[in-house]
């Protein structure tokens, strides 16, 4: 086990890059010894524990290393195995999640960091590609959100939009804080049958079409969400089955993370090299709350980061694109 037991609050009271930087490497050497796919990998990589002393140095692993093998940390029994959503083409990406209680720990205080006091907000779900199935952290983390915030109109909407555009309407007329998450389908879907006219409204797209349309640039999604709501923006939330931790953006598509996470860049054409702010590339993700798992993967997505460590999601790799990740992946 990780020898200091106080490492997942220093992990959620870290606030400046040198505190998070010695956690980052004390969970690489953890991960390292414990891990033996990622060991593995970092040998094929040549990678040196005792030379690294900058998290920038640390080896990502490729989020496509989640399809094919159980990526672990620690012999503890497994409390839940959250899945993507796969297609026919690939297996899901699958984490195996050994403490419930840090996924939630770093949800809890990133919304709250963000948004304020959940019990603020009434929180209305729009999620039925998740819900029609089993194993999604989105649904995990919203179903805890509703209860933390205790608000008896807060709940989950599959098909039923004539409900949710009342509800809507009634969070309206109270004046009550009122935060409607989606899939990007569904939003549009619901915006177009059932349009409302609600400035205060935080409307949160979850991103992607899951096979239901055809994919938008976000700009042009945006402009019908925010025509069909009747708000100035559209926030976004950032994540993934493969880390337990989330950023959010407020507008424009500028996420930014909480301190426990950071998005650096790999150059487009050598995935083992970084870039700088400004510059299009592979988003990489250190997410120190992956204690039990790993904390430093490269995932599919294009992206490029600012001064100010926030960052910008603009697509994702094609299959031809990820040449240079497939050293164990088949």
């Amino acid at each position: 086990m990780i020898p200091d037991e106080k490492l997942i609050d220093r992990i959620f009271n870290c606030s400046d890059e040198p505190g998070f930087n010695r956690i980052a490497i004390e969970l690489f050497h953890f991960q390292y010894n414990n891990n033996a796919i990622y060991r593995r990998y970092c040998e094929l990589l040549h990678a040196k524990p005792a030379e690294i002393t900058s998290f920038r140095e640390i080896p990502f692993l490729p989020i496509s290393f989640f399809r094919s093998f159980q990526i672990k940390s620690t012999a503890t029994e497994t409390q839940v195995v959250f899945s993507s959503s796969g297609t026919t083409a690939e297996n899901p990406g699958q984490h195996y999640v050994t403490d419930l209680s840090v996924y939630e720990r770093s949800f809890l205080n990133s919304f709250s960091r963000f948004y304020g006091k959940v019990s603020d907000y009434c929180i209305l779900a729009l999620l039925p590609s998740y819900l029609e199935r089993s194993g999604s952290s989105l649904i995990y983390m919203t179903e805890k959100l509703i209860e933390a915030g205790g608000n008896a109109d807060s709940g989950f909407y599959l098909n039923n939009f004539e409900q949710l555009h009342q509800k809507l309407n009634l969070m309206k007329r109270t004046k009550q804080k009122t935060i409607l998450l989606g899939v990007s389908y569904a939003l549009l879907d619901f915006a177009k049958e059932y349009p409302v006219d609600f400035p205060e409204l935080i409307v949160m797209e979850t991103g992607g079409m899951k096979g239901r349309r055809k994919e938008m640039i976000r700009e042009n999604l945006h402009s019908l969400l925010c025509e069909g709501f009747g708000v100035k923006q559209i926030h976004s939330e950032y994540g993934m089955t493969e880390l337990l931790s989330q950023a959010y953006s407020k507008g424009h598509g500028i996420y930014y993370p909480p301190p426990w996470m950071k998005v650096l860049i790999r150059d487009t054409y050598d995935p083992l090299s970084l870039v700088g702010d400004n510059i299009t590339g592979g988003i990489n993700i250190i997410d120190l709350a992956n204690i039990y798992s790993c904390s430093f993967i490269a995932v599919q997505d294009l992206g490029k980061t600012k001064a100010d460590g926030s960052f910008e999601v603009l697509g994702r790799f094609d299959q031809s694109q990820m040449r240079g990740c497939n050293l164990m992946v088949s």
